[in-house]
């Protein structure tokens, strides 16, 4: 059976410690066509704030997962088709790699059936995430490359997760981490802000994230961003 992300051009990942841009509403976000949203952040997360985000997204008919930080932020909600967990592959800090989800297993009752990890590659030296999980981003297109092929190989992950977060990366960099997969599905974020950008990576990775964008921007960008992600997707298709 085909996992579900294997069919997704596009998410939204919406951060609960961000509002929305002037005048648009969750509904909005909710129909810009996006094929999932992913709600979580790098910090000041909260259960709270994840669960009013949850909350203000679960009547529209698009699949939310939660993308936790850490263990103490987790929702149990039925809203919820399932869990995106971070495994950051060069991070400096072993919490991020195993400590977090040890701790997770030990004092939960996981429900691995809608659990998912992504291998994250951080690479944007000045973004949170790389100084929360002290990465280090000075990677270039081999070893990539490499991480994306261990992930895959030895670890068996079903999803790699190129981050530039903030700032838009180099393809040929993603286009390494894309021939080095072979089933692995490969999404793509940072610096997503228009059809351009998002059709030019997503002839690489097989999912574009846009975050900040909606956040900054609203749901006309992001609809645009739609466009390219699904507009590169069926050229590549052909």
């Amino acid at each position: 059976m085909t996992a579900r992300w294997d069919e997704w051009d596009h998410i939204i990942k919406l951060d609960p410690d961000k509002t929305l841009a002037e005048g648009d509403t969750f509904e909005d976000v909710c129909r810009t066509g996006t094929d999932a949203l992913e709600i979580g952040g790098t910090l000041d997360m909260t259960q709270e704030k994840m669960q009013s985000v949850i909350d203000a997204c679960a009547k529209y008919d698009v699949p939310l997962y939660q993308e936790p930080s850490n263990p103490a932020v987790v929702v149990d909600d039925d809203a919820l088709a399932g869990y995106l967990v971070p495994v950051v592959l060069n991070a400096g800090d072993v919490a991020w790699m195993t400590g977090f989800h040890k701790e997770w297993v030990k004092t939960s009752d996981v429900d691995w059936e809608t659990t998912t990890t992504e291998a994250y590659i951080v690479m944007n030296p000045d973004a949170s995430v790389a100084e929360l999980t002290s990465a280090d981003c000075d990677q270039d297109a081999a070893d990539v490359a490499a991480y994306a092929e261990v992930a895959e190989q030895v670890y068996g992950q079903d999803i790699v997760y190129v981050e530039y977060s903030g700032t838009f990366g180099d393809p040929e960099v993603v286009a390494a981490a894309a021939d080095a997969l072979d089933e692995t599905t490969l999404f793509y974020g940072g610096g997503i802000h228009d059809y351009e950008s998002a059709h030019t990576m997503a002839q690489h990775a097989d999912t574009i994230v846009v975050g900040d964008l909606v956040h900054d921007e609203g749901v006309e960008a992001v609809r645009e961003t739609v466009e390219g992600a699904k507009d590169a997707r069926r050229a590549v298709a052909e």
